[in-house]
């Protein structure tokens, strides 16, 4: 039940509207507020609480950048692998920080972990459950090097956990999503559902991601939120499995981020009975709903890249191995000069030559097949007899292209996708901080 993913072969992917988030529902367990700490100074929402009022299972994938945030730190220095709480901010992406920026953090999850119990002692039945500071995650996408606002933060503390709702209707993801946009565009939401272990399982996920997105959790961050019974070894042994063709298989401006996250979590209210390994069947629906789901988030973050106008599939075919066509496809997407031609709708296919060539692979230039769509323009080294300009120009004017690189050289097969590189990507990020 995948959402508004219609043919990507043919449409790029519009996500804005309301009404097309009617499949979303709640996952039980998890509580979710959005609220503004006027962090823009516009009043818009910008910070999002995600609470797991019996804890949860989770697992995350992190940026390869050496440089990272600080909140992912903090993360990474929890090693409990059940959690209550994650608090998402925007604007700030408390990179660059220092000392500063572990303190905030410190000082906040101190705040959140005591107005959270304070939450839980109002429960009529009498029971607590006490919060502690080290059982809360962050995440953090914005501006680096800026100095990170505790004060406004710890400030919304409080609203933001009043504001917690226990049935997450498709209004309240919608909310969700879009507190934490910086220069996206629309809010990026899909939801799944599945069958483990014959029981009804559902997938909910929300994502942010713009510019600054290259490969290697690939600034992005996602958030899937499960109600399956799935300890955390496994949960991270599918979130690997699951990114290498969907987050890790997109490019807008091939800058990897500081900020990087995925993150998976599980409140195990459907119980599904003893999981042995990951290869275990009981796993293959839920494993192939996490791929369509990811994999629908990645294409959003690449639709809705910076100024862009066209999705665009690169796709490298019979290659010696999967990484060959790996890099070479990516070395195409991430090509200025092949994202430019496509912004000017000129199918400039020397400019994939260009590509192919300077990878770094072996290849046989007299081997290679070149097609936009079902169109060939290149082939036997040189253009193709079957080249029809005109032809050609047309299918430029879609907003969804393909682009199909055959090596002849085996059986090794990639597919990545970017957007074109338009002046209006130039004029977002020349006034990124305006």
């Amino acid at each position: 039940m995948t959402i508004n993913l219609k043919n990507f072969l043919k449409d790029k992917p519009k996500m804005s509207k309301m009404g097309e988030f009617q499949q979303l529902q709640e996952i039980d367990g998890l509580e979710v507020s959005a609220v503004s700490a006027d962090l823009y100074g516009s009043g818009r929402d910008d910070l999002c609480l995600f609470y797991f009022k019996d804890g949860a299972n989770y697992a995350a994938i992190y940026t390869n950048n050496s440089i990272c945030s600080e909140s992912i730190t903090w993360n990474k220095n929890i090693r409990k692998k059940f959690i209550k709480a994650l608090l998402v901010n925007t604007k700030n992406a408390n990179t660059f920080t220092g000392a500063q920026g572990q303190e905030a953090l410190e000082s906040i999850s101190k705040s959140l972990a005591k107005n959270l119990t304070l939450k839980e002692a109002q429960k009529k039945d009498g029971t607590t459950n006490v919060i502690k500071p080290n059982e809360i995650l962050f995440a953090s996408t914005g501006v680096i090097g800026e100095k990170f606002p505790t004060q406004q933060i710890k400030g919304t503390v409080s609203n933001l956990v009043d504001k917690l709702r226990e049935r997450q209707n498709k209004f309240v993801w919608f909310k969700a999503a879009s507190s934490i946009m910086t220069t996206d565009t629309r809010p990026k939401l899909a939801y799944e559902e599945c069958r483990l272990w014959n029981k009804d399982i559902r997938i909910c996920g929300i994502a942010k991601g713009s510019g600054m997105i290259a490969p290697n959790m690939a600034t992005t961050l996602a958030f899937v939120f499960t109600d399956a019974d799935i300890p955390s070894i496994y949960l991270k042994g599918l979130l690997k499995r699951t990114v290498g063709n969907s987050f890790n298989a997109i490019t807008v401006d091939s800058d990897t981020s500081t900020n990087d996250m995925i993150g998976i979590f599980s409140t195990n209210k459907v119980k599904t009975g003893k999981i042995y390994n990951l290869l275990d069947p009981k796993l293959r629906d839920f494993e192939n709903a996490l791929k369509r789901l990811l994999l629908n988030l990645a294409k959003q973050v690449v639709s809705d890249g910076e100024g862009s106008k066209k999705f665009i599939t690169v796709k490298v075919i019979n290659a010696r191995s999967q990484q060959m066509a790996k890099n070479i496809s990516f070395s195409i997407a991430n090509s200025p000069l092949f994202k430019t031609a496509m912004a000017g709708e000129d199918p400039n296919w020397g400019r994939i030559i260009m590509a192919i060539g300077k990878s770094g692979e072996k290849i046989s230039p007299d081997k290679i097949e070149i097609k936009f769509g079902d169109l060939k323009v290149a082939e036997k080294g040189k253009i193709s007899e079957e080249y029809d300009e005109e032809k050609l120009k047309k299918y430029m004017e879609w907003e969804s292209l393909v682009v199909e690189v055959n090596l002849k050289l085996g059986q090794g097969s990639f597919e990545c996708y970017t957007c074109d590189l338009t002046k209006e990507y130039v004029n977002i990020n020349a006034d990124y901080r305006n």
